[in-house]
């Protein structure tokens, strides 16, 4: 029987707590990955998240900030920009989070099986799928 990893909410804050821009988003995720997470939800209004992995295995971490506002009309193209802009690492995460809600996005589904980062609107269509940049983080089977 294959011995599946479990994860607590204090690794993932370890992990989390290296990230200063969205430059480092694959390097994070990649330390997700080898904790043993295959996918999370980022619930923008209030930053909460969960952490999923084998065998229906979540953690559940609680609000980050103050509820934001989503915006009601979602724009993949605004979201666009605001994803180029944070992957050069020109914005901090809370600006991420106002900018990504001011684009109609609810949540972000991270899926760390396919590489791909799914923005999601109010009425549940998705917006964006970015592919997470592996480069030299992805760690062999």
């Amino acid at each position: 029987m294959k011995k599946f990893l479990t994860f607590t909410a204090q690794q993932i804050k370890s992990a989390h707590s290296k990230v200063k821009t969205g430059a480092d988003f694959p390097r994070y995720t990649q330390d997700l990955k080898n904790l043993g997470v295959l996918k999370y939800d980022f619930v923008v209004k209030d930053g909460s998240s969960i952490y999923r992995g084998e065998n229906n295995y979540n953690v559940t971490l609680d609000p980050k900030y103050e509820a934001l506002k989503i915006a009601d009309e979602s724009s993949a193209e605004k979201l666009r920009e605001v994803i180029k802009i944070h992957q050069q690492g020109k914005t901090d995460f809370p600006t991420f989070c106002q900018q990504v809600a001011d684009a109609g996005v609810e949540r972000w589904v991270t899926d760390l099986e396919n590489w791909a980062c799914i923005y999601v609107d109010k009425a549940g269509k998705e917006l964006v799928s970015e592919p997470i940049p592996q480069g030299d983080y992805k760690k062999e089977k």
